[in-house]
């Protein structure tokens, strides 16, 4: 019955007063069973099932790591293991203890936090969580993680080995020389030069490689936050407990649900040998948009017809081109804009296998991108869009997928607005002023 209340608590969120109504016993009973439950796993169960100390290396590598991870950045001969990391929120209330205010206030999130270290393998098993940290400009990714190696936590420094693999985000960038002192290595998207507002071509297929593996760790973080206790605001009385909960649930998570990645060995490395032969391409349908300063002249595009003869495409074909399942999510929000009439497809007068669509930025008002696309009449050649990524040759960016997605699939399939609702109608706008309907028999002359 105790885990059982646990459980309950963990996964539904619910208050000790709600389920102390539930089960019909005193507040200070649930938080016994809670208390004596996390004592009970913490001392059984979760050693068995996460931390560097509780799976080999070797395991690790043979059953724990995606074969397209291999192919794209290790080395069978070498016997490497792959890691991925980041860290995680959970958020708390403010202390009335001011200098813990400001040590887990962060600045990023504008609210107080704490941070825990997840270690995930190439698959998302959950190989270790560190921490919590706190959350001010001390402990930052790479701070956390300087913090990780320096103090050997978990023996992390014997059990990863010269030559093996991190898979990281930029908030690393100032921990790479300490990798590299380890004998790490590390692969970390590009980061934009000052002054660049679009990475090189050969820079952003690289960081899609990087991209294409590294998101399994944010899918790891997400599967935490299922455990909707951990997605609320937790009271500060909560922070000696939270490294625990993170570490309950997240070994309940290796123990008893699927992989979030998997994929067959035949499969992926087809799919890594694509990318890499990729990878080393430029976007030369980008030179040419620059050669001939398509950004700027206006005259030579016109309205696409409905009739535009742009290939049928199916999901598969979709993916190919993709690389990835995001961006094909995204389409039906980005295309919205067009099917209501605020962007236009045009098609060069010259070159009638080109198109170009202007659309909107989806954080931004302010901001639109730029795009082409060379086609023909059974596939779709070459792309660039100006947004900070749309050089890239490795899959798509978002809002080239959207046009791809609408004009070769979602047209022909009737599902160009599915799941799309504007709720803004139900919303007061306040830059729009109201006049009522004034009666003319009322108005006096």
């Amino acid at each position: 019955m105790y885990l059982g209340i646990f459980l309950l608590k963990m996964r539904s969120g619910m208050s000790n007063q709600l389920i102390s109504t539930i089960f019909g016993i005193s507040k200070s009973s649930i938080r016994r069973a809670v208390s004596t439950v996390i004592s009970a796993l913490m001392k059984n169960f979760v050693p068995q099932n996460i931390g560097l100390q509780h799976i080999s290396r070797q395991e690790v590598i043979e059953n724990h790591t995606r074969p397209l991870a291999q192919s794209l950045f290790g080395n069978a001969a070498q016997n490497q293991a792959i890691a991925v990391l980041d860290g995680t929120y959970i958020f708390i209330q403010k202390s009335n203890n001011f200098h813990f205010h400001r040590r887990t206030y962060s600045l990023h999130k504008g609210r107080p936090l704490v941070k825990p270290m997840v270690v995930v393998s190439t698959d998302g098993y959950f190989l270790t969580v560190v921490g919590p940290y706190l959350a001010d400009y001390r402990n930052n990714d790479a701070a956390i993680f300087n913090h990780m190696l320096r103090s050997n936590i978990e023996d992390i420094k014997n059990w990863f080995q010269e030559d093996d693999i991190f898979v990281v985000d930029r908030g690393f960038r100032d921990a790479l020389t300490v990798l590299e002192d380890f004998g790490i290595k590390a692969f970390m998207p590009h980061l934009l030069a000052k002054g660049e507002k679009q990475m090189p071509a050969l820079e952003a297929n690289a960081s899609r490689l990087v991209t294409k593996i590294r998101w399994v760790v944010e899918a790891a973080n997400s599967r935490i936050k299922r455990w909707k206790y951990l997605g609320h605001t937790l009271p500060t009385n909560q922070v000696p407990f939270i490294g625990d909960y993170v570490r309950i649930v997240c070994a309940i998570s290796n123990e008893y649900l699927a992989p979030l990645s998997t994929g067959n060995a035949d499969d992926d490395e087809a799919l890594a040998t694509k990318m890499q032969y990729l990878a080393k391409r430029v976007n030369s349908l980008q030179t040419f948009v620059e050669e001939n300063a398509l950004d700027r002249r206006s005259s030579n595009w016109e309205v696409a017809p409905d009739s535009l003869n742009f290939p049928k495409l199916d999901e598969e074909e979709l993916r190919n081109l993709t690389c990835d399942v995001y961006q094909v999510r995204l389409c039906p929000s980005y295309m919205q804009e067009y099917i209501e009439g605020d962007a236009d497809i045009l098609v060069h007068k010259e070159h009638p296998g080109l198109i170009r669509v202007k659309l909107q930025r989806r954080h931004v008002t302010s901001k639109k991108y730029l795009l082409w696309i060379q086609y023909s009449e059974s596939t779709v050649s070459a792309w660039y869009c100006k947004c900070s990524a749309g050089a890239r040759v490795v899959g798509v960016c978002s809002h080239i997928a959207s046009v791809v997605w609408y004009l070769g699939f979602a047209r022909h399939n009737g599902g160009s607005s599915s799941g799309v609702q504007n709720w803004g109608d139900f919303v007061k706008d306040a830059a729009i002023i109201d006049v009522p309907d004034t009666d003319d028999s009322e108005v006096e002359e």
